[in-house]
């Protein structure tokens, strides 16, 4: 099972052998101040299937993908790469966006799959030109068509995990969401790419469930634990919630 900590004590939580994995939402919606990494790191790292305590991210930095749990957005977006039949090793990746949910740990999977691996960020001078360069795109900045179609190498794999809510009364919930890239644009250039939404959403949920069923793996004692990719996600938890965001890349291809 995987649990919220809204309604229940975090320590009850993490004792209760029938509760596999627990997430905290952030950012905590509350009236008196938290501290947002005190409360994220109460929670056991062995539970931890957002992969966002100290621990977890610690394990992530220096590499240790075998004892830590990776934060499910980047980790879908590493499973969307290698279904396109990238393989990041020696290539240009650029990260646009650092944050610690995204961002960040993006960089370090990418950087442990042997990729080359450029950061950018709100300070970085002359975006366009880092991105031009990148056979891989991550983009998580938070900003709205941030990256243009003019900047994507042909060919490039470019995964959007930007999710930018505006009114409009022409939609049924009253809201489009639009991504962190030009998308009209960047399709015409890319080799695949991501659409907003339906892209990297689901496969954020996807990844959720697959370290849940790691967490009680773990916890029953079970040995044959996959750590990465879609293939090996399969063989245990079924094809179909693996590949749910993959089949909208195929359909991109050029």
């Amino acid at each position: 099972a995987v649990v919220s900590t809204q309604s229940t004590g975090t320590q009850e939580l993490n004792e209760d052998p029938s509760v596999h994995g627990i997430i905290l939402q952030v950012p905590l919606d509350c009236t008196t101040g938290i501290d947002e990494a005190l409360a994220t790191n109460a929670l056991s790292p062995s539970k931890d299937v957002d992969g966002l305590t100290d621990v977890n991210a610690g394990r992530l930095s220096r590499g240790d993908l075998k004892r830590c749990f990776t934060p499910c957005t980047p980790s879908g977006c590493m499973v969307l790469i290698e279904e396109a039949g990238v393989d990041v090793k020696g290539k240009n990746v650029c990260v646009v966006g650092r944050s610690k949910i995204v961002g960040a740990p993006m960089h370090d999977l990418l950087l442990w799959a042997h990729g080359t691996v450029t950061t950018c960020h709100s300070r970085t001078p002359d975006l366009g030109y880092h991105i031009s360069q990148a056979d891989v795109v991550v983009v998580a900045a938070g900003k709205k068509e941030l990256v243009k179609g003019d900047m994507i190498k042909p060919g490039a794999v470019v995964i959007d995990c930007g999710i930018n809510p505006e009114p409009d009364a022409t939609k049924k919930s009253g809201v489009k969401l639009w991504g962190d890239v030009e998308y009209p644009e960047a399709k015409k250039v890319a080799g695949y790419i991501t659409p907003v939404p339906g892209g990297v959403g689901p496969m954020t949920v996807a990844l959720l469930m697959r370290n849940t069923v790691t967490s009680a793996k773990r916890m029953n004692g079970v040995n044959h634990i996959p750590v990465q990719g879609a293939r090996s996600y399969s063989t245990y938890a079924g094809p179909n919630i693996a590949r749910t965001g993959l089949r909208m890349l195929r359909m991109l291809k050029k």
